[in-house]
């Protein structure tokens, strides 16, 4: 059986993917490639576009159409803001909403797809959500959707981000909420195209967290999520031994998260379900199974 072809769309500048690998992480569309390298050996083949590019040679509809899904990465961009890098962004998935390719968003990604399809993204008035999304709890549309299908009802999930979704496109329904964002997990249909995505990052290992806050120092410590810089740097070690030692139960319990972060199958559950639930049945719709 040939291998399914999915398209990893880059959220980031070139500037933006710099500065991450420069703290010790990854370009967040490598990682998201791996990481469905990982949770499927051998049964897919990925590529990798950067629609933020100035110049970026992006597929046409007939040239997505190739693809069996799509699956976009966060962002350091905030899309209130337009521009180019953006607005290349918002054309692309709205050609590919002209095909029945499915799409998986992550953070940046549900954004994008939110306003690409009509809704409306804003700076979150709580302020910045980072480290773990605590009590995420699925709505009674997400506990019957195939998204967290294997999925607890409540769980914790890696994330960070600024920004959230205030306004659904038409039709969309709710998957997931918690108490600092309405908008944790969504699904809708937009033109052709099926559409999942969540405001969290099943796809981010420790390390990767742990570059991002030391990326962002010292601005937590300015928020007020760090007593000073040696707290934080306490927090990052304490992510950097995670991935060194998952199943270290002194430290899930200070940090009060469980089997939901801690194991993979289960931290990376949505993008699993995906590829089971919409990806699959696409190819074998289409012919290519």
């Amino acid at each position: 059986m040939p291998a399914a072809r999915l398209l990893v769309v880059e959220g980031n500048t070139a500037e933006a993917r710099a500065r991450q690998v420069a703290f010790g992480g990854q370009v967040a569309s490598e990682g998201y490639a791996q990481i469905l390298r990982e949770l499927f050996p051998g049964q897919v083949s990925v590529d990798i576009c950067y629609p933020a590019d100035p110049g970026a040679n992006l597929p046409d509809a007939g040239g997505i159409d190739g693809y069996d899904g799509i699956a976009i990465t966060g962002s350091s961009l905030n899309i209130y803001h337009g521009g180019i890098e953006i607005a290349q962004q918002i054309e692309f998935l709205r050609t590919a909403f002209t095909t029945d390719v499915p799409i998986f968003g992550s953070c940046w990604g549900l954004q994008l797809l939110t306003v690409a399809a009509g809704g409306v993204v804003r700076r979150n008035p709580k302020g910045r959500e980072v480290g773990f999304s605590r009590r995420i709890r699925a709505t009674p549309e997400g506990a019957r959707h195939p998204m967290y299908a294997g999925k607890p009802a409540v769980f914790e999930a890696m994330t960070v981000h600024l920004d959230e979704v205030e306004t659904l496109p038409e039709g969309a329904q709710l998957l997931a909420t918690n108490d600092h964002s309405k908008v944790q997990a969504v699904a809708f249909q937009a033109g052709r195209a099926s559409c999942w995505g969540v405001q969290y990052h099943p796809e981010y290992p420790f390390r990767e967290m742990a570059a991002i806050f030391r990326r962002l120092r010292p601005s937590l410590v300015a928020e007020g999520f760090f007593m000073d810089e040696d707290e934080e740097a306490a927090f990052i070690a304490d992510l950097e031994h995670f991935e060194r030692d998952p199943c270290n139960a002194s430290l899930a319990w200070r940090h009060g998260i469980d089997g939901a972060v801690i194991t993979k199958s289960v931290r990376t559950r949505e993008i699993a379900n995906w590829i089971e639930w919409q990806v699959g049945p696409g190819r074998s719709r289409r012919g290519r199974v």
